[in-house]
């Protein structure tokens, strides 16, 4: 298990497991059937039941809280009052002197 939970915290490959730990095989056979059964998400629900619990909370969270700046932040337009002239791209000195000398 302190293996399993060494990869999933620190995000490393699996062939980098610490020697202090079984084989990586070994490790991620069980990762795997843990996985595919369901395990490990029991585990995490078991621990945050206890947690919430101990903590003096409902087990179950009731409310939720979404945050508005995330809507804020996909709107689209943009701010009135921005005068076009700070929007527009600006043209190089030396492009419109080309352009002089060519007419």
């Amino acid at each position: 298990m302190n293996a399993v939970r060494y990869v999933l915290r620190t995000g490393c490959q699996w062939r980098q497991l610490p020697k202090d730990f079984p084989p990586r095989s070994t490790v991620y056979g069980y990762f795997w059937e843990w996985s595919r059964y369901g395990v490990l998400e029991r585990i995490h629900r078991t621990l945050l039941v206890a947690c919430r619990e101990a903590e003096g909370r409902e087990a179950s969270p009731t409310a939720a809280i979404i945050d508005t700046q995330a809507v804020k932040a996909t709107e689209k337009g943009g701010a009135a009052g921005i005068p076009l002239a700070t929007t527009r791209a600006r043209k190089s000195k030396a492009s419109s002197a080309t352009r002089s000398s060519i007419r």
